[in-house]
């Protein structure tokens, strides 16, 4: 599989713990073009030498697929910059400096601060996929 090539697979995603995290089930396969970084490395790496109708796993490590967790992105934010219904648990999208949408988690409010996680969820994580190649152009 070359530079430059499309492909489209099915796919689903799980944690070591056997947790489906995502999947194309019932959806549109993934079409993405080799080396336009559309998905993450390690599972384009596992991609490349496959053949339409060839189905495998792939294991991803952390540094390959969302990199490892990095405290300094856990942050404190005053209160008053959220509505008063933000709770724990809640997502948000922040806006990067180059208006790119940045993922974030609200981790815990109390008193007068938010703490906030932009690290991916999942960030720190192994990755495994079963991937089938449906087409390749």
């Amino acid at each position: 599989m070359n530079q430059g090539a499309k492909v489209k697979v099915h796919y689903t995603g799980t944690l070591n713990d056997g947790k489906i995290f995502d999947s194309s089930e019932g959806k549109e396969p993934l079409e993405f073009t080799i080396g336009n970084n559309q998905v993450i490395k390690g599972f384009e790496d596992g991609i490349k030498g496959m053949k339409v109708n060839e189905e495998k796993t792939i294991k991803i490590k952390a540094n390959e697929a969302y990199g490892e967790r990095d405290e300094r992105m856990v942050v404190s934010v005053p209160r008053d910059k959220f509505p008063p219904e933000a709770q724990a648990g809640g997502m948000l999208i922040l806006k990067g400096p180059n208006g790119e949408k940045l993922p974030a988690v609200i981790k815990e409010v109390k008193g007068d601060a938010v703490i906030i996680d932009m690290n991916h969820p999942l960030a720190g994580k192994e990755l495994n996929f079963k991937v089938k190649v449906i087409g390749i152009s």
